[in-house]
């Protein structure tokens, strides 16, 4: 009876194990735009241990990522704006209504940390602050970047455009406040979330609600994804709890 029991036992954990783990494991290649790679990266270790697939992170700006996809790049999961999913999907490269929004992030400002924070809390206050700036740090727009694209569009709408140009610290991709951090740049301009993980830079606070601007940030799935079923499951999972704790943890906010 007891050796009966103890069968008993070990066939229980071992279905146990075959539930727990996957009988075959996926690499996902993921392309992110922007501040998603944070999100995905800490998402990693918790998505690896609960289905036994891997993850290869790349990367980019989103027009950047837009192009190398449109060029034939191949990979299983792509997080990128909405306008991209969309006209990857119109050209056979997203799968038909696999696509979801994730999360939208604001525009803010950062400063040197132990330097004085300037007042950016009307608009007034902010296009005095750029003026004064000694230069200003954000993502060229040229690189395809959200938030610089949108940055130097408003300057341009504000009269502001020659003044701060000429001033200005591109960053062709990455975090813009490591430029504060490292003295090449006052102030930076990128997206929160983008800000936040930085050491050595104070945030000093998100774009008056007048001018702020959102980027949405959507996934979707591979039309030739390798392995779909593994694809799918990281797209459930960006949808999960965690996800989201994830999310406003770094300066997101949930659509």
């Amino acid at each position: 009876m007891n050796r009966l029991k103890t069968i008993a036992v070990s066939l229980v954990a071992l279905a146990c194990l075959l539930t727990a783990v996957p009988a075959r494991s996926a690499e996902i290649k993921v392309l992110t735009a922007g501040a998603m790679k944070s999100v995905v990266v800490a998402l990693q270790p918790s998505f690896e241990q609960q289905t036994g697939h891997r993850l290869a992170i790349d990367n980019a700006t989103a027009g950047a990522l837009a192009k190398r996809i449109a060029d034939g790049e191949a990979f299983d999961v792509a997080i990128v704006t909405p306008a991209v999913i969309a006209s990857l999907e119109k050209a056979g490269k997203i799968a038909a209504l696999s696509a979801f929004d994730i999360a939208k992030v604001g525009i803010g400002v950062a400063v040197k940390a132990g330097t004085t924070k300037p007042d950016i809390s009307t608009v007034a206050a902010f296009k005095a602050a750029l003026v004064q700036a000694k230069s200003v740090a954000y993502i060229d727009p040229k690189a395809g970047g959200s938030s610089g694209i949108y940055f130097d569009k408003w300057l341009e709408t504000v009269g502001l455009a020659d003044a701060v140009r000429t001033k200005a610290k591109l960053k062709q991709g990455g975090y813009v406040a490591e430029l504060v951090a490292s003295g090449d740049a006052e102030l930076a301009i990128h997206q929160i979330s983008e800000i936040l993980p930085v050491a050595g830079v104070t945030f000093v606070g998100p774009l008056p609600a007048e001018i702020q601007n959102y980027t949405t940030y959507t996934a979707g799935l591979a039309a030739t994804a390798a392995d779909p079923p593994a694809a799918r499951a990281l797209l459930e999972f960006l949808r999960s709890d965690a996800a989201k704790l994830v999310l406003k943890a770094k300066g997101m906010d949930i659509p």
